[in-house]
């Protein structure tokens, strides 16, 4: 197939990538402590760690879990933690000791977790202590055996003039009312490691180094498989993306507001500014806007990764407008689409714009960027980056020329498959390693990509996949509902909603009724922010509720 996308490259930015000499994300964590060990590595609620406490930590950790727990290679490991000092340095040491990342939503309801637990197989989790009360409920009907807790403090240092109120009013929201019984905490376990000596573990490109669990394109959650090769060569395709973006700033100083479980923020954020030395500012409660900013006040940062929602909540709280943005290089949109009045207003008030990317949890997650370095924002995006491939297809996997069609992905970065689920892996993969993506979209001569529409009915919820099949699965679970049906509609705030459509058994079933099931049974931000009762739904002749006729009513 012709590469027309190449012909649009910038100057200087490779067709491919080289063969990496790094086999493994432990390798390149290995490198960047040994290169950049006095270098800041993360900074959060005024405490920051170098390369060389990272390295220390997690050497520490990794001697814990292989020494005290036994855990061998390829065993999973889940995290549940919010972006907090913690994270890096467990999810460094599981590498360290060649175990695999199960990376756990920290908001999810007892039935969510007590999935992902068991379809991974995980055999230990690490965990806020706050959120142990979500553990307690499943555990026993997991694999797990081992928990490590933690709490928001543990590694803080806390000079009194960098404590802002913002940080002091989340932190009491987060003290734990209990501690696991017979779990071991994260301090406990690190001096335990620290006492013993890590043996060598063969890893290498084919070894998974993430359990990342997504709705893939329809249906329940499931494991994308992620390889040290696909995470490897994504970081190495996303640097050489950047060109020479960054090769005249000594220190590059990231902020990091979405959380690190997210596919989008582990890679752009955590692994990337991991192989550059840069430095990651973590944002614990973005959802505290007017804390976000006085956090951001401090730093003359000047990467930034976000969604839509995220934009443009900054854009409208006071004294956003009045920081320095002199320094700010590059500021990437991706998880759900940049909305143009969005963009416009962030690039009026920063004099950067907002550059658009693309991917999914199966490509790593990059797969198409805009050029880092565009005027305005353009609506696409992007471009293919180094050895990545795009084909328009039709539902028969055959190439639309000149038209929409399925928008199909072949790269390094393109998932392993999913875990323990062949099935599901053969209804996105065609032959050749091309990965369905289900987004319904067009190239343009240039080479340029434009999404258009979505093949299956999936919800963007402020850049996280909400699937109707689950809403709809534990709406029905309620004893005065007889049919249900979840449809996304546009959102000025969230870029899309959960609106549910109910037929009830009982009349005296109330919004209210539902909204307290669903909130006990799902993440927030799959509870449906409307709710209309009907008598029947419309459906196809063979009983198939149809959800497009509902965005019409």
């Amino acid at each position: 197939m012709a590469k027309i996308w190449l012909k649009s490259y910038p100057e200087g930015i490779p067709a491919e990538i080289p063969t990496p000499d790094l086999r493994s994300l432990r390798d390149m964590c290995e490198r960047s402590f040994r290169d950049y060990a006095d270098r800041p590595a993360y900074t959060n609620m005024g405490t920051t760690i170098t390369y060389r406490d990272l390295d220390r930590l997690s050497l520490s950790f990794a001697s814990y879990l292989q020494n005290s727990l036994g855990l061998t290679r390829g065993e999973r490991v889940a995290i549940m933690l919010p972006n907090i000092l913690q994270y890096p340095v467990v999810l460094f040491g599981i590498f360290r000791a060649g175990l695999v990342v199960v990376n756990v939503n920290p908001l999810y309801t007892a039935r969510e977790l007590r999935h992902q637990l068991k379809d991974s197989g995980a055999r230990c989790i690490v965990i806020l202590e706050n959120f142990a009360d979500k553990l307690t409920e499943v555990i026993a009907e997991t694999g797990v055996d081992h928990v490590v807790t933690t709490k928001v403090g543990d590694l803080l240092r806390w000079p009194t003039g960098l404590l802002t109120n913002f940080t002091l009013r989340y932190i009491k929201k987060l003290i734990p009312k209990f501690s696991l019984p017979g779990s071991v905490a994260l301090r406990q376990a690190l001096v335990r490691g620290a006492r013993t000596e890590l043996k060598p573990v063969d890893l290498g490109f084919a070894d998974i180094a993430f359990l990342q669990y997504t709705g893939g394109t329809t249906g329940l959650s499931k494991g994308a498989m992620l390889s040290h090769r696909n995470m490897v060569y994504n970081v190495l395709q996303t640097r050489a993306w950047q060109g020479d973006a960054f090769d005249d700033i000594e220190r590059i100083v990231a902020i990091t507001a979405l959380p690190l479980y997210h596919i989008f923020s582990l890679k752009s954020n955590c692994l990337l500014m991991l192989y550059m030395g840069g430095e990651n500012v973590l944002i614990t409660n973005p959802r505290d806007s007017a804390g976000f900013v006085r956090e951001l006040a401090r730093h003359r940062f000047v990467y930034m990764t976000g969604v839509n929602t995220l934009f443009a909540t900054l854009l409208d709280t006071p004294g956003f407008a009045d920081l320095d943005f002199t320094r700010l290089r590059l500021t990437i949109g991706g998880g759900m689409a940049v909305q143009e009045a969005v963009a416009r207003q962030w690039q009026s008030v920063t004099g950067k714009p907002i550059v658009q990317a693309y991917g999914l949890t199966e490509t790593s997650p990059a797969a198409i960027i805009n050029p880092l370095k565009v005027s305005s924002f353009s609506g696409s995006i992007g471009l293919p980056i180094p050895s990545t491939e795009v084909r328009i297809c039709d539902d028969r996997g055959n190439d639309v020329v000149g038209g929409t069609g399925e928008i199909c992905i072949r790269g390094p970065q393109v998932m392993e498959g999913y875990w323990r689920n062949a099935a599901e892996t053969a209804k996105v993969m065609l032959p050749g390693g091309w990965l369905r993506t289900g987004d319904i979209g067009r190239m343009d001569d240039d080479g340029y990509v434009y999404i258009e529409d979505r093949k299956k009915d999936m919800i963007l919820v402020s850049g996280f996949n909400v699937y109707p099949n689950e809403i709809e699965g534990v709406v029905a679970e309620m004893d005065g509902v007889l049919e249900a049906a979840a449809i996304g509609i546009a959102d000025e705030k969230s870029g899309e909603a959960v609106k549910l459509f109910v037929v009830r058994k009982d009349p005296s079933v109330t919004k209210e009724d539902i909204l307290k099931f669903c909130r006990e049974n799902l993440t927030g931000y799959k509870v449906p922010s409307h709710i209309v009762f009907r008598d029947e739904l419309p459906k196809t002749t063979v009983g198939k509720i149809l959800r497009r006729a509902l965005r019409d009513l």
